[in-house]
């Protein structure tokens, strides 16, 4: 499938320059251009169940196993809302996003418009005229947030699998066979989180060699087996012998509602596959009832495991839920399945960054070059996300930092803004325009209290900081 997609790649007539090269997974992977699709492309998209596979995997990350901390953080009734009230919107610009898109194509008679080429071309059409002559840097804004934000994603991947792997080796001599309620332990490492990260390393540049979405997806849905066992045992265990929950508080503090907020938006992780998705279905037009399913799935998802992750473990939750669970073999089988599960959507998250940046190395190298050229892109960006685990401290506070600002503006800032700019011309109502500027100061908020956790996380002592990061995992 590798020399498929790279042959298809170099069918393509004219040269690509950068602008081209900024172009998403959709029409890098499968070459897909913006005048026609060729018939056996069609033939051979993405299913209606593949995409929904795709759709999961991307919203399940690391980020979901810290909500039960988030309810903490935001308290028994106002976090369950909170976090429900989060994921309407988010979806709500997800087909904002699509709904612009759509227009765009339709206005300008292209096949697909991908992230970084609706905002360019609504930017074309505005009536600002400065905005008019840089509206190319639309997309490069778009391309560069989605870069970070993936790249970003990647990192923590990296860290918690290394995490994960660590601990269930340096635990296996204290693992029982009885599933008690867990006891604090404090074991000296014998082998550096490092020497873990560097044994995934060659695996994981492996893994993203595969290009074709129609291949991942036989990985996505071993990830999201893999996840949903892992699922079933958390919530076997949280949903025995739930104490009494009026002794929780109903609403917390809002310096600690700061931190849900930043949580919430980082844990919403697939936005950046939502055009790449539809534009490779075999049947575009039925994406809306994939997103619509997913999303509403995803969404009950998060609020059951953080609602009840928190009733069960109330003042003592701790920053991953997997901390709470007793230290047995059957549960300790928790991190490994997660940790298979976030092995294979690193690809996916992988491949949007990748096929924004590859496209542009490699069309100024000769064809004949082409192919080691991927490759060489493809294993530079995993080593990069490795050596960012490796040398940043505390790598799930700083990623948490770049995620709350490049995934609220992806997610909850830009959308509103694309569609009033790419619809005002056309008399939008004065509930639509006060809409999306409601939701663009939201989402900028938003943004504002992510950047607040991030380093009011950093610069606390290291036990304090421990006791309220997202992604520290035992």
């Amino acid at each position: 499938m590798l020399k498929i997609s790279l042959l298809a790649r170099d069918n393509n007539s004219e040269p690509k320059s950068w602008d081209d090269g900024s172009k998403s997974l959709s029409e890098s992977s499968s070459s897909i251009t913006s005048e026609s699709v060729r018939p056996e492309e069609e033939a051979n998209g993405l299913s209606i169940m593949q995409t929904l596979i795709h759709l999961l995997k991307c919203n399940i990350g690391t980020g979901l196993l810290g909500l039960p901390l988030a309810m903490k953080n935001a308290g028994l009734l106002v976090g369950p809302f909170s976090l429900l009230a989060i994921g309407i919107l988010t979806v709500h610009c997800m087909v904002i996003l699509l709904n612009c898109a759509y227009h765009l194509s339709q206005r300008l008679q292209k096949t697909f418009v991908n992230y970084g080429e609706a905002m360019m071309y609504s930017l074309e059409t505005c009536p600002n005229a400065w905005l008019r002559t840089h509206s190319v840097w639309g997309r490069y804004t778009v391309s560069f947030l989605l870069i970070i934000t993936q790249l970003g994603f990647c990192s923590v991947y990296f860290m918690f699998m290394a995490d994960n792997l660590q601990q269930m080796v340096e635990e296996a001599y204290v693992t029982s066979n009885t599933c008690q309620p867990r006891k604090i332990l404090v074991l000296t490492p014998t082998l550096d989180i490092r020497f873990y990260m560097l044994t995934i390393l060659p695996f994981l540049t492996l893994l993203v060699f595969i290009q074709n979405l129609r291949v991942l997806s036989v990985f996505s849905a071993l990830a999201n087996i893999t996840t949903l066992g892992s699922m079933a045992l958390i919530f076997e265990y949280i949903v025995q012998e739930i104490p009494d929950p009026r002794n929780l508080p109903l609403m917390a503090s809002w310096k600690t509602f700061l931190l849900f907020f930043g949580t919430a938006i980082f844990t919403f992780e697939g936005v950046g596959m939502v055009l790449s998705l539809k534009n490779q279905m075999k049947h575009p037009q039925q994406f809306s009832f994939v997103l619509y399913l997913g999303m509403s799935l995803v969404i009950v998802l998060y609020i059951c495991l953080g609602t009840l992750g928190y009733m069960k473990f109330g003042s003592n939750t701790q920053a991953s839920i997997t901390l709470n669970l007793p230290n047995c073999w059957l549960y300790q089988s928790v991190k490994l399945m997660y940790s298979i599960g976030i092995f294979f959507t690193y690809a996916l998250q992988f491949h949007v960054p990748a096929e924004i940046i590859i496209p542009v190395v490699i069309s100024q190298v000769s064809e004949s070059w082409v192919l080691f050229a991927d490759l060489s892109v493809r294993t530079a960006l995993v080593c990069l996300t490795c050596v960012s685990a490796i040398l940043i401290p505390r790598l799930d506070l700083v990623i948490s930092l770049v995620g709350s600002v490049s995934s609220s503006a992806l997610a909850l800032i830009i959308p509103p803004l694309l569609e009033l700019i790419t619809f005002y011309p056309e008399d939008m109502s004065c509930v639509t325009i006060a809409k999306d500027i409601m939701i663009s100061i939201l989402g900028l908020l938003g943004c504002v209290f992510g950047t607040y956790q991030a380093l009011y996380e950093l610069i606390q002592p290291i036990n304090h900081s421990i006791a309220n990061s997202t992604a520290v995992y035992a």
